[in-house]
């Protein structure tokens, strides 16, 4: 395979790494459903079989596995435990709750802040001079020797590439999103509380009928 082929790309990054990125975290376990500790926040570096809940790490001793927490309904995870064993050079760093972390996805905005001078390579989220990616993902496509930087647009444009991503149209010549450069998981489905609040609807009133019923006799 020549230089810069499929193969030379993918041997850049961990085998692990790209699994992850494309894995849905905190939805319950399969095997382990009737215990509270089901929730799966956990990842095995070594396996890379899946999010795993705390019960699964007894199967995976001595393993490097990796916790993954939660920021408004973003998945990150503490650069204490990533860079042992993943060069984020370039991702902007974040602190919450205490602690450093960074995000694993992107996290696209409608458009950039005012006085905004540096933002993502890839998504185009705000960030700080010093950074070129805002999240692991990010990274892992602005590295990639296919991706070309697209110019920064102004917010009509943005939106009438919204427009036409989502109609499939072709007619104002906007740049479609390439699938293959997203590792975003799918959406997890909806718990079984949130699906009984979405199914309970307020009824439709009905008036009564109009005068009672007339009988005669003969």
């Amino acid at each position: 395979m020549g230089a810069g082929g499929p193969d030379e790309e993918d041997n850049r990054w961990p085998p692990w790494l790209k699994p992850l990125l494309r894995e849905s975290f905190f939805v319950q376990c399969k095997l382990h459903a009737d215990s509270h500790k089901s929730e799966c926040n956990m990842y095995c570096l070594d396996c890379m079989n899946g999010a795993l809940c705390s019960l699964c790490l007894g199967y995976h001793k001595d393993h490097r596995a990796i916790q993954i927490r939660r920021s408004s309904y973003h998945d990150v995870i503490r650069v204490s435990e990533i860079q042992k064993v993943l060069d984020i050079t370039g991702v902007q760093t974040y602190i919450i709750n205490s602690a450093r972390v960074v995000f694993l996805n992107e996290r696209p905005q409608p458009r950039p802040g005012k006085g905004v001078t540096n933002t993502c390579e890839v998504c185009e989220r705000s960030l700080l001079d010093s950074f070129r990616f805002c999240s692991l993902g990010c990274k892992i496509v602005g590295t990639s020797q296919n991706f070309h930087k697209k110019n920064r647009q102004t917010p009509a444009t943005a939106s009438s590439d919204s427009e036409e991503s989502y109609s499939n149209s072709s007619s104002h010549g906007g740049r479609k999103k390439n699938n293959d450069q997203s590792f975003s998981p799918s959406t997890p489905p909806p718990t079984a509380v949130n699906y009984r609040s979405a199914k309970r609807r307020k009824g439709i009133p009905h008036r009564a009928p109009m005068g009672g019923l007339i009988i005669e006799y003969y």
